[in-house]
């Protein structure tokens, strides 16, 4: 189980991938887990099979997920929902791109974390975890994605700042590819969003999930601030070993 005393936790884009297999994780640290996703029926799913407390909400709405946690008090939040779009470069991106990646990867975490955060300051006991990518860190010539991520990155280091001696630990998880429904959405070709996932052994989620249940089993007095992890046969900037003839 945590060794912090966290009794709560808050997990965003829950109903599938990475943020379903942390719900699960969490809930096995014995932890009262709310899962808050768009979709009623995976999340539905998701409870009955672990216990888990849905909460169908669309995180662009600021009202509703304001008036749906605003009164929980969540010792952890994972803040994991996120898409990417923008894939054929910025200047072929659409305004209706630009708008969805920036309000779900940057907007929404703020606000989720504005709300939460206040609680954990008053209780001096609280983790925030936010869910970065390797290309918040690295260029990866995804300018759209990237610059949302690279904010994710530089939000998890200032929180560092303002949150220093109040008990609340911040913790940033960087992945690399993901085995997940994420290049599905982010790619309207199909052949193309497969192509991302072909030819090396993808992360899993519960990939995802061990490094962020690593972070909230660590000591109170131990920060994990951030973790980054690619597949084995995935490198910054895109170049892959052939796992067959480990050659470039």
């Amino acid at each position: 189980m945590a060794d912090n005393q966290y009794q709560t936790a808050l997990v965003t884009g829950a109903s599938s991938g990475i943020g379903a297999a942390v719900a699960r994780a969490l809930t096995a640290l014995d932890l009262e887990v709310y899962a808050l996703a768009r979709r009623h029926e995976p999340l539905a799913e998701l409870a009955e099979e672990v216990g888990c407390i849905p909460l169908v909400v669309d995180l662009n709405d600021t009202a509703k997920v304001d008036n749906a946690i605003a009164d929980l008090a969540i010792d952890v939040v994972v803040n994991n929902a996120g898409l990417g779009r923008g894939y054929d470069g910025l200047a072929q991106s659409t305004n209706d791109d630009i708008e969805r990646v920036v309000n779900t990867n940057v907007a929404a975490v703020l606000q989720v974390t504005r709300t939460v955060m206040r609680g954990m300051i008053d209780r001096r006991r609280g983790h925030i975890i936010n869910l970065g990518s390797i290309a918040g860190l690295h260029p990866t010539g995804l300018a759209l994605y990237g610059a949302s991520k690279g904010a994710i990155h530089l939000l998890s280091q200032n929180l560092r700042l303002e949150l220093r001696g109040t008990g609340v630990r911040v913790t940033e998880i960087c992945p690399g590819r993901v085995e997940t429904p994420y290049f599905a959405t982010a790619l309207d070709d199909p052949a193309k969003a497969n192509s991302f996932t072909e030819g090396l052994t993808c992360l899993r989620p519960e990939d995802v999930a061990d490094a962020i249940v690593y972070a909230v089993r660590a000591p109170w007095h131990c920060n994990v601030s951030t973790i980054e992890l690619q597949p084995t046969e995935q490198t910054v900037g895109g170049a892959q070993i052939d796992p067959v003839n480990r050659t470039l």
